[in-house]
């Protein structure tokens, strides 16, 4: 007897469709899977088997033959498990209902399971049922450990089950399985931020500079001795990040869905994400990949900020690797098997001292250092990777008479509160583009939406020819100059947006001339 139960496989943070045709015949028995099954989904067969018996159902000795459609895709996961099980029930005739048919059309199933019958959680649950609303499915049976992160969607209907008795029972109609409600959250409802900005004293300079990375999405890397407080200022970047829009959320939200990172008590990533990996950390962990293809740091930034503290600690090689996402704002990994694509637009922000001792270029320390080791020490960023970094801030150290100063500093509720209004400007201004903010604006807008006076022209010009830009830090200063703009709630581009912007873009001449 053949059955066909649906299910959901993964390519990338999309799902597709995957048909498990299961055949039970007499002959010599055998368990089979067929259809480019990896070594999880061929282990299901133990599983499965030993899942079945731990249920109190003995099935004879048969001839199983279980194929996966499409199958020139490869299946990797052990989310099979469940509907294999049931897709060799019904073969076998331990589950018959007159409607049974009908169900298993509108029906998709996704599920781990123990040896004891036990339907376990899976990850990339929220990209699945995704797909699967799109494709019209009108329900889907998932592992409960998973319902949090599935009440998030409306508009299918989700079954969560902890047992594969329970759905045994529920399709030969001896039991009842309690629908999921779906869960509405509000996003204006946000967390409290470990740190604030008002505990920042002085580097007005480099605040206003973080505001404005903040609010248009640009690249940002903050150049001063140790101890200036330069990771102070970038830890402190999430308190003033613009609220993150639902559309965001979803897809911030699959990228750690499929990567298992999904808190039970927290099923949609609500905050803008913040990930500052260590100097040690691979090529691969940084940008993705790996055998089986997953999401890097960079991925994992996805809508808010990548942190590289001592940015000049980092392999040269694997800080080139980011020479491509930050430009495309996604990456592609190439396999045997596959090609996967993952979105990465985030905010670079980096952090460095100009030299191996720190002290070069300051005030009230000798640097140690020759120029040799300098020039060595700073050649580890290359220059593509620098111009492709927006803000150039330099961040001195704090004079004591700042210090002592009783005066209250701004704190990050009333900044992110000018960050959100530029934001809402510029979404307003490119929805039917489909991009977020400035720093995403494609070549052929720039003339569009960064147009200038003849004086503004006249400066640019005098800039470009005096500091040696590039076509890229050109445009890049036009952006910035858009978005400091949008802070002023200006519509049109002025002379003091533009120098403002070009100060931004000296300093890399005055470290690596």
């Amino acid at each position: 007897m053949l059955a066909i139960v649906k299910s959901m496989a993964l390519k990338g943070l999309d799902g597709y469709l995957v048909s498990i045709q299961v055949d039970i015949s007499n002959g010599m028995p055998c368990f089979d899977i067929v259809g480019l099954p990896d070594i999880s989904v061929k282990e299901a067969k133990e599983r499965v088997k030993t899942a079945i018996k731990n249920t109190g159902i003995h099935l004879n000795s048969k001839k199983i033959v279980i194929n996966l459609a499409p199958a020139n895709t490869r299946k990797e996961g052990s989310k099979f498990d469940l509907p294999i099980a049931l897709g060799i029930l019904i073969a076998s005739g331990e589950i018959t209902n007159k409607y049974l048919n009908q169900f298993l059309e509108d029906t998709i199933f996704i599920g781990e399971l123990s040896l004891n019958g036990k339907v376990e959680k899976v990850n990339g649950i929220l990209s699945s049922i995704i797909e699967a609303k799109k494709l019209g499915i009108l329900r889907v049976v998932i592992p409960k450990e998973n319902a949090k992160e599935a009440s998030i969607i409306e508009g299918i209907e989700v079954l969560p089950i902890s047992h594969l008795s329970e759905i045994i029972e529920y399709l030969n109609g001896d039991g009842y399985i309690e629908k999921l409600q779906t869960q509405i959250i509000d996003l204006k409802n946000k967390s409290l931020y470990q740190f604030d900005f008002s505990e920042v004293k002085g580097q007005e300079n480099a605040k206003r500079a973080i505001e404005i990375a903040a609010a248009g999405g640009h690249n940002c890397i903050l150049i001063g001795c140790p101890g200036t407080g330069k990771t102070m200022l970038a830890q402190r970047i999430p308190s003033i990040l613009p609220d993150i829009t639902m559309e965001e959320a979803l897809e911030v939200t699959k990228i750690y869905s499929v990567t298992g990172m999904i808190s039970k008590e927290n099923p949609l990533i609500t905050n803008r994400p913040f990930r500052s990996p260590h100097h040690n950390i691979t090529a691969t962990s940084l940008v993705g990949g790996g055998k089986i293809p997953k999401p890097g740091e960079i991925s994992l930034a996805h809508y808010g900020v990548l942190f590289l503290d001592e940015i000049l600690e980092f392999n040269r090689n694997v800080l080139e690797t980011l020479r491509g996402p930050l430009e495309d704002k996604k990456i592609t990994i190439s396999r045997l098997h596959t090609s996967i694509t993952y979105p990465c637009n985030f905010i670079l922000i980096a952090s460095m001292n100009p030299c191996p001792c720190g002290y070069y270029g300051a005030k009230n320390k000798q640097c140690t250092c020759t120029p040799e080791q300098i020039k060595k020490y700073l050649n580890k960023i290359s220059g593509p990777l620098l111009d492709r970094i927006d803000l150039h801030i330099e961040v001195h150290n704090i004079e004591y008479n700042n210090l002592k100063k009783n005066t209250a500093e701004e704190n990050s509720s009333t900044i992110r509160e000018r960050v959100n209004k530029a934001r809402t400007i510029q979404l307003e201004r490119y929805k039917k583009y489909n991009i977020y903010s400035n720093s995403e604006l494609e070549t052929n807008m720039i003339q569009k939406y960064c147009g200038i006076d003849s004086k503004s022209k006249e400066i640019l010009e005098n800039a470009f020819e005096k500091l040696g830009l590039s076509v890229r830090a050109y445009n890049k200063i036009l952006k910035v100059a858009r978005t400091i703009a949008d802070l002023d709630m200006a519509e049109k581009i002025t002379l003091h947006h533009i120098t403002e912007a070009i100060q931004y873009r000296s300093l890399d001449r005055k470290y690596w001339r």
